[in-house]
């Protein structure tokens, strides 16, 4: 099939356009967020291909991938025509949660995808047909060496996004481990920061001893099951999907801040245990986030269309 669909989210683009089909990405003048073309710093297949936002009616395309309310009118403009499309759901719902409803709730025509079914349980999805599609990730391979007893977190604009990120915990758990934050827009924290390539990032994360993941709310949050593909020991807030993601042998999970803080203590202290859990995080990465069943479960929604 021939997608159109835009770069949005990084991470999850990435291991979208793994697939057998032909991908495009609109592109826009100064690469704004409605068409920022090709990703500059995650791998892509050379098989990817931007094509500005004002020659796209001349691309012979199949189907749509809309991520965002508004692009369901920014793709009948550009193309001036109607295509198939599915709506993917990256994000939990805002405001009143236990009211929220999905912005295509009142629509029956385009389904709605989900990337974990904490994001289809808490949203009000009304007559929209739902499917959830779990994440799946571009293995980056076991580079776990855990040779600095710090804890790598990684998020992006930690000081806008503080409470959702749970950046505001991080003084608490500061004193259990030195920190490193990755993740762009990262300035301003006590901590160092590194804003580097996906591939640099995966191989300087996986020099921590343990990966702190303190989001409030996110549906699940890639970084996460990236850190367990690098083999890395967890500890995070049992918070959204992150309870299904991250078994017991595999680290630490709690609401609670202190039982973090004595997790985080206790894999920096003992780098034996911290790669014994780190090789349970990979392998059940690997089970449920694995690129091939990803890519399968898409082609079995995209062959309905």
């Amino acid at each position: 099939m021939r997608i159109m669909l835009w770069h949005v989210h990084g991470s999850w683009t990435t291991a979208f356009v793994q697939g057998r089909h032909d991908y495009v990405v609109p592109l826009v003048p100064g690469r704004g967020p409605d068409g920022r073309g090709r990703a500059r710093t995650f791998a892509w297949p050379e098989g990817v291909r931007e094509v500005c936002w004002d020659a796209l009616r001349h691309e012979p395309l199949d189907a749509v991938v809309y991520q965002r309310p508004h692009e369901m009118e920014l793709a009948r403009e550009w193309l001036g025509r109607d295509l198939p499309g599915v709506y993917v759901e990256h994000n939990t719902p805002a405001g009143d949660v236990p009211h929220t409803r999905h912005p295509l709730a009142g629509r029956g025509d385009v389904p709605i995808v989900h990337v974990t079914h904490f994001n289809e349980l808490f949203w009000d999805n009304g007559r929209a047909p739902t499917r959830v599609i779990e994440h799946g990730v571009v293995d980056p391979g076991p580079l776990y060496t855990g040779e600095l007893p710090r804890a790598g977190v990684v998020v992006n604009e930690p000081v806008r996004r503080t409470r959702v990120a749970g950046t505001d915990l991080l003084p608490r758990l500061a004193g259990a481990a030195p920190l490193d934050v990755f993740g762009m827009k990262a300035e301003g924290l006590a901590y160092p920061a590194y804003d580097l390539p996906q591939a640099a990032m995966h191989a300087e994360l996986a020099r921590r001893r343990v990966y702190l993941h303190p989001y409030r709310w996110t549906s699940l949050g890639l970084a996460l099951v990236e850190a367990m593909h690098l083999g890395m020991p967890v500890v995070a807030l049992a918070t959204t999907e992150a309870v299904e993601a991250v078994p017991a042998a595999a680290g630490v999970i709690s609401t609670r801040v202190e039982t973090l803080a004595a997790a985080l203590r206790e894999f920096v202290a003992d780098p034996g245990r911290a790669r014994r859990a780190g090789e349970a995080a990979r392998e059940a990465a690997l089970g449920r986030y694995g690129l091939g069943r990803f890519l399968s479960d898409w082609d079995r929604l995209l062959v309905t269309m």
